[in-house]
């Protein structure tokens, strides 16, 4: 949920469901809101002992960029939402590794290098303060690069998002393949669905993903992920809820 939204309009129904949000936040937010309407939102949540996570901005951000000015000005902007992690707590900051072959060509190497060092900076920041960041895929084809990239740390405070939709888009790998090679780094997923050629955020069920092959996998590793559904309104989020229900998704 967008923090202005959160802010502005949903956060009465949040603390009424106990609705545990994934708060985003974009730039215009970062730049012109004060400290206090960040800490009054996060006060409630935190009195009315709900669970939080964060979602890092992504639009423009390359954390592997090749250009030291680009991966300067990521870590500027990702820095404004860390210093926002002691007031709500939460128990992860998803961001996007952001690594596509199509534009990383013939430097995904300086791009891994490149990355490493901007998560060792935060991930200092995220162990000193108990959360955890989840990196997560977007255009990525396959895992090569994201399991790479979360090797070559060993900390707990650093995993994998897995998001559903994005996979089912932008893979060309088989499902298996990912949860084979990412393992137990799966620390978080994104769940949304779509009929594999538009992003389009539906509610689970609405397109073909195959969220019960899916969780069968994750059932059998014995891994237990944070679970954001990632909906886009209101009414597709109740939507979500009841064929999660309907398709006994998570009965175990």
């Amino acid at each position: 949920m967008p923090f202005h939204f959160l802010r502005n309009q949903f956060l009465p129904m949040v603390l009424k469901e106990g609705i545990n949000p994934e708060i985003s936040f974009n730039h215009f937010t970062l730049d012109h809101l004060r400290k206090d309407d960040f800490m009054n939102v996060a006060d409630q949540l935190l009195e009315a002992g709900l669970t939080v996570s964060f979602h890092a901005p992504f639009m423009d951000l390359r954390p592997g960029a090749t250009d030291p000015e680009i991966r300067k000005a990521t870590t500027g902007r990702l820095q404004q939402v860390f210093d926002l992690v002691p007031y709500f707590r939460p128990i992860s900051v998803v961001c996007h590794a952001s690594f596509d072959k199509r534009y990383y060509v013939s430097s995904e190497h300086e791009w891994l290098e490149n990355s490493i060092e901007t998560w060792k900076q935060f991930l200092a920041q995220a162990t000193d303060m108990d959360t955890v960041i989840a990196l997560e895929n977007v255009y990525e084809t396959d895992c090569q690069y994201l399991t790479l990239l979360l090797n070559a740390f060993t900390s707990p405070h650093i995993c994998h998002c897995f998001d559903t939709g994005h996979f089912n888009v932008y893979s060309t790998t088989p499902l298996e393949e990912w949860i084979n090679g990412l393992g137990a780094r799966i620390g978080q997923v994104h769940i949304h669905d779509n009929n594999g050629l538009l992003d389009e955020h539906l509610p689970v069920g609405d397109g073909n993903f195959p969220f019960h092959a899916f969780f069968e996998m994750i059932h059998q590793r014995k891994l237990k992920p944070v679970i954001t559904l990632e909906s886009h309104s209101e009414k597709q989020l109740w939507r979500m809820l009841e064929n999660i229900k309907t398709q006994n998704l998570f009965v175990r």
